[in-house]
């Protein structure tokens, strides 16, 4: 498998986001989805995934804490695109058990009680997205923070047994925002009030100017840790 990647990389070097998108959804029709978690660079995705191929699968995580700005997203986005996004729940009895041991709020006691949580909410959900894929589409881009710097455009996801693909991981924030404005995409209105990336609602600030565009994701944490688990290599 890693040969196979590194000849992706190498076949798919210096291709546009929409070549590298049309390759794949051609190549692994059926088998693959975008993983949305509607933030600025997934909204920007599912513009093109849809107009290359509408067929194809788009799902996101409830983890039950988002912001109502991002429920909101949902419909829009259903309603602009003519679509449904497919949205996939924790198992009720895990989220009940947990909040029992380690109270609703565990994840501000440490690191691993917040990612019990990330576990519960987003990591099991997506084990069952992923059912019958071969390849995930992510809006990971290296810009976006210290954890993300050394992704590649096409990458083997050994925990999940999937080829990842990052089609926007060597946009810039501006070129996101371009492409968002001019082709009229529905964004999170939270962008417009300091959010860059917006998770879960208590583990998510506004952040100031200068900051990086991660350092409201769970803030009470160091940089090198600010990850759920979703893009572990």
């Amino acid at each position: 498998m890693k040969q196979k990647i590194e000849q992706l990389n190498q076949q798919l070097d210096g291709k546009t986001p929409q070549e590298v998108l049309a390759f794949f959804l051609a190549e692994y029709k059926g088998k693959i989805a975008l993983s949305s978690s509607l933030g600025l660079e997934d909204q920007l995705l599912t513009d093109l995934v849809v107009k290359i191929d509408k067929e194809t699968r788009i799902f996101t995580l409830d983890t039950g804490r988002l912001f109502p700005e991002t429920y909101s997203l949902i419909d829009k986005t259903n309603m602009k695109y003519n679509i449904q996004l497919e949205v996939f729940f924790p198992k009720s009895e895990a989220v009940e058990a947990m909040v029992k041991a380690e109270g609703v709020n565990l994840f501000y006691a440490g690191i691993d009680q917040r990612k019990q949580c990330c576990n519960v909410r987003k990591m099991e959900p997506l084990k069952r997205a992923f059912n019958g894929l071969e390849v995930w589409i992510c809006g990971l881009r290296r810009e976006q923070s210290i954890t993300r710097k050394e992704m590649q455009l096409v990458e083997w996801d050994e925990n999940n047994q999937l080829i990842k693909l990052n089609p926007l991981i060597n946009f810039s924030e501006q070129e996101v925002w371009d492409y968002i404005k001019a082709n009229n995409v529905p964004y999170n209105k939270l962008h417009d009030k300091g959010f860059p990336s917006i998770g879960c609602q208590p583990c998510t600030r506004a952040i100031e100017a200068g900051e990086d565009v991660r350092a409201g994701r769970w803030w009470w944490e160091n940089p090198e840790h600010k990850e759920c688990g979703l893009h572990r290599k």
